[in-house]
């Protein structure tokens, strides 16, 4: 496809060629008026002749019998000099009609009252004059002035004939103009349309290309076509494409190097402070355990936001998960018993609801979600609280709620605590305040799986927050329905998986 140097260019052309059609139907129905209007000038003036020559015709043509009777009583010399300025006025009125369109029997006719003319005015000349011819000559008078009366009524016919002819043309050129005006709005129509989907196309593509840099996919180049300009533009996009793949995979180089410096010290520093709390190098005071303790904790909570930022780094790269039926209800029994510790540690009981459900989709993936909800629970649950963990299938999706008895969200922040690095309120307890990260990735992680991740009231309207999380359920798999029953267990702070 052709076009043009300049996007502008390429509009302007197709506004041009979307006008053409519309412009010609616009001439052809300006000629068209124009022709009509000739055609009824000239007919308005054939018929206007005709009418005047007719009765002028028949004037003439009484004056000749008035004229010829007067001589045949008279015989003067005189008259038949004013017979012939009026026989040449009849013979150049006869003239004027025969140019005319008349029928052709209104011609037969025309020329039969000059020959029937002729011979009278022959026989008028004679001298002396039979009284026969006399006699034949006064009926040949009486039947030309009759010839003359019935030209009247042609030159009617022909004036109506005039109308006919009009009418007939304007219809043909109102159905002519019918189809002209369809065929050009359909034309126009034809060529606005491909012009529009030709406009569109690379305005389309580029539409694409920053919603594929603003989704963070740098792997696909980006190509616009079109008209130069906006070629232009396309290759500027996969330069930046191309440079923010770079950026991406410098940082990615970067995070792994500096995690894993972070780790190697950090590491060192935990093992020497789980030594010095299990008293290896000899028995603690209290304010010395004190020291241990927040060191400890402190060298968690670091080692917990390393991992969650590197975690946050994969999401954001959307690399390609491997999808598979996964067991929801061994995943969560599975987290569960990886945080056992936290859980005793803060004497919080975990009841849960489980039906037997399966969900399309990558373990691991589930698996941090689910993983981050649970720590979420934890760490704003209040000592030896309890947390609500419940199954279900609905509308072909696996529909696990997660809820505790905390401090809650307000209604404000709902939407922002799935934002980077963005942390509500304090957890209670004075502890350390978290990275901001769990539940942005949680989300990132659940959109990458076709699912959803939103905040909500506790079912029983108490205090604290409801997260719910929603995935596909496998194919083929068994869902749970009405007649399921559930698995209920209580992980209590004394009997815990």
């Amino acid at each position: 496809m052709y076009y043009p140097r300049s996007f502008l260019k390429f509009i302007l052309l197709g506004f041009l060629l979307v006008s053409l059609p519309l412009v010609y139907a616009l001439v052809e129905l300006l000629l068209s008026l124009d022709r009509l209007a000739t055609q009824s000038r000239t007919e308005v003036l054939h018929a206007s002749q005709a009418a005047r020559s007719s009765r002028l015709l028949f004037e003439q043509a009484t004056t000749l019998e008035r004229i010829a009777r007067q001589e045949i009583i008279l015989e003067d010399p005189a008259l038949i000099e004013d017979y012939g300025r009026v026989r040449q006025e009849f013979a150049q009125t006869t003239e004027q009609l025969g140019l005319l369109p008349l029928e052709k029997a209104s011609r037969e006719a025309l020329s039969h009252m000059r020959e029937r003319e002729a011979a009278l005015f022959a026989v008028l000349r004679e001298s002396p004059r039979p009284p026969a011819l006399v006699e034949n000559v006064a009926g040949g008078y009486s039947a030309l002035v009759e010839e003359a009366q019935g030209m009247l009524s042609a030159s009617t016919q022909l004036t109506q004939r005039a109308i006919e002819r009009l009418q007939e043309t304007a219809s043909q050129g109102r159905e002519k103009w019918l189809w002209l005006a369809l065929a050009s709005v359909a034309i126009a129509l034809a060529l606005a349309l491909t012009f529009a989907l030709l406009i569109a196309r690379p305005i389309r593509q580029l539409d694409q290309a920053v919603r594929q840099l603003g989704t963070a996919d740098f792997r696909h180049a980006i190509e616009v076509g079109g008209p130069q300009d906006l070629r232009y533009l396309g290759q500027r996009l996969e330069w930046l494409r191309a440079r923010l793949h770079e950026l991406e995979q410098q940082q990615t180089r970067f995070l792994r190097h500096v995690s894993h410096e972070l780790k190697t010290p950090l590491t060192a520093v935990r093992e020497g402070a789980e030594l010095l709390r299990d008293n290896v190098g000899g028995r603690l005071g209290p304010e010395q355990q004190e020291i241990v303790r927040i060191v400890r904790e402190n060298t968690l909570s670091l080692q917990k936001l390393i991992e969650d930022l590197l975690t946050y780094h994969q999401s954001r790269a959307l690399e390609t998960a491997t999808i598979a039926p996964v067991s929801l209800p061994d995943l969560v029994r599975r987290v569960l018993r990886e945080q056992k510790l936290a859980t005793s540690a803060r004497l919080i009981d975990v009841e849960t609801t489980l039906a037997p459900v399966v969900v399309a989709g990558d373990v691991e993936r589930i698996r941090t979600i689910v993983d981050n909800l649970l720590s979420n629970a934890i760490k704003y649950s209040p000592r030896s609280g309890v947390i609500e963990i419940a199954l279900a299938a609905r509308d072909g999706f696996a529909v696990l709620d997660v809820a505790d008895h905390g401090p809650g969200i307000a209604a404000a922040e709902r939407e922002r605590v799935f934002d980077s690095f963005y942390s509500g309120k304090p957890p209670p307890d004075g502890k350390v305040k978290g990275s901001g990260l769990g539940l942005a990735i949680a989300r990132e992680y659940a959109l990458a799986q076709s699912g959803r991740l939103e905040v909500l009231d506790r079912a029983d309207g108490g205090r604290g927050v409801r997260f719910r999380l929603w995935l596909p359920l496998s194919l083929g798999a068994a869902r749970a329905d009405v007649a399921a029953t559930p698995d209920r267990d209580a992980v209590t702070a004394g009997d815990r998986r």
